[in-house]
């Protein structure tokens, strides 16, 4: 079989390549993929754990966690991230973020995305396209509400996120130089919340996160400003995607929309497996940092190590029936969130709650909800995503 997992014009088309991944998974888990450089693609649900689980030997720090080559200055810049940084320096960055994303935290928000998603339904009677005036707008007003910021920013957001995400899409079609751009503005944007709070602090994150933890530390400027840029892209992509896809997932699956209607608190477990199904996030990179041995492969240090969550998420193994769509599957030990370890979602319980309450307010409000039109997918290795969804809401 012809393999090739990051053909963007694959993912534009039809979205994950599952009968290349499916093949991969029976045959040559740890596959060694062809490439500048090659890599080695990883698809089986317990290799993509045991990667995720031990950064010690796959590191995020050395060569990043996004799938693209970058400038070695870019390195040095981007390692600055959470997301590209190792335990330590990532467990120190963690717990001060942490502090903004407790239980009660996320709790206190239930009602307030309730609200949302009636104000959305509200204003989108009739033929509208899904993304942009449902899926989009949700965690948008949400990050908004988070941040303490004025929801008119929520426009602001959603251009900047497009332009970091959507370089290699005609539709968005942001140079690399247009994406570190937008990545500035989020950085002056941040410093402005900042300023806003140290001078008048309110009870937001931005506040929380601006004031010493118990042990005296604080987020520094630079560090701040891309928790700000992760949150406007992972706060707000995998969420928009994961409600698209799902829509998607649900007008191909007829009878798992009348089971959804039929007994709305579905919604519980329909949320995770959207977010299974779905794998909004397709891979993540990692660098080996020794010479080790992985699904029978010898990997040698500095190798690149690629796993692949859509992959894992269909692992037979771990979930029977994995290519049936079922809103009721439980347990779901599904790992759209990343597979555990350092990086997993600091945002998943958020995620999961906007999903809940947005299925479970289309079903009760519009029961006969249906599609017209093709859906668009983005011409994206990284997002699985949908950039146009036409629907009728009646």
């Amino acid at each position: 079989m012809h393999i090739n997992l990051v053909d963007r014009d694959q993912y534009a088309t039809s979205g994950p390549p599952h009968e290349q991944l499916r093949w991969l998974r029976a045959n040559e888990p740890v596959y060694r993929h062809e490439g500048e450089p090659a890599f080695w693609a990883v698809t089986r649900y317990e290799d993509v754990v045991h990667v995720s689980r031990h950064s010690e030997l796959f590191s995020s720090h050395r060569r990043l966690a996004l799938f693209d080559e970058v400038p070695q200055e870019q390195v040095e810049l981007q390692r600055l991230m959470m997301l590209n940084q190792d335990p330590p320096e990532h467990s120190r960055r963690r717990s001060l973020v942490n502090r903004g994303f407790t239980p009660r935290t996320i709790g206190a928000l239930e009602q307030h995305i309730r609200d949302i998603c009636d104000d959305l339904l509200d204003k989108s009677s009739g033929e509208v396209d899904f993304v942009t005036e449902v899926a989009a707008p949700l965690p948008l007003y949400v990050i908004c509400e988070l941040l303490g910021a004025p929801v008119e920013d929520r426009d602001k957001i959603f251009n900047w996120s497009n332009r970091m995400i959507g370089a290699q899409d005609p539709d968005y079609a942001a140079s690399p130089e247009e994406g570190g751009a937008a990545a500035a503005e989020v950085y002056a944007y941040a410093n402005q919340l900042a300023a806003q709070r140290r001078a008048a602090p309110r009870d937001d994150i931005v506040t929380k996160l601006l004031q010493p933890s118990e042990s005296g530390e604080t987020l520094d400027e630079s560090e701040f400003d891309l928790f700000v840029l992760l949150l406007v892209v992972a706060g707000n992509e995998t969420t928009r995607n994961a409600a698209s896809g799902g829509m998607l997932a649900l007008f191909e699956h007829p009878e798992q929309w009348e089971r959804l209607v039929a007994d709305p608190s579905l919604a519980h477990t329909a949320a995770d497996e959207i977010v299974r199904w779905v794998s909004p996030v397709n891979l993540f990179r990692r660098t080996a940092t020794a010479d080790l041995t992985l699904g029978g492969q010898e990997i040698k240090a500095d190798d690149k190590v690629v796993v692949f969550y859509s992959s894992a998420n269909r692992d037979t193994s771990v979930f029977p029936d994995a290519e049936v769509f079922d809103i009721g599957r439980d347990p779901n030990p599904h790992i759209g969130f990343g597979g555990g370890g350092a990086h997993f979602c600091l945002g998943n319980h958020l995620a999961k709650l906007e999903l809940r309450i947005l299925f479970e307010q289309l079903a009760r409000r519009y029961p006969r909800l249906r599609q017209t039109g093709e859906a668009r997918r983005l011409r994206s290795n990284f997002i699985n995503g949908i950039k146009e969804l036409p629907v009728s809401l009646s």
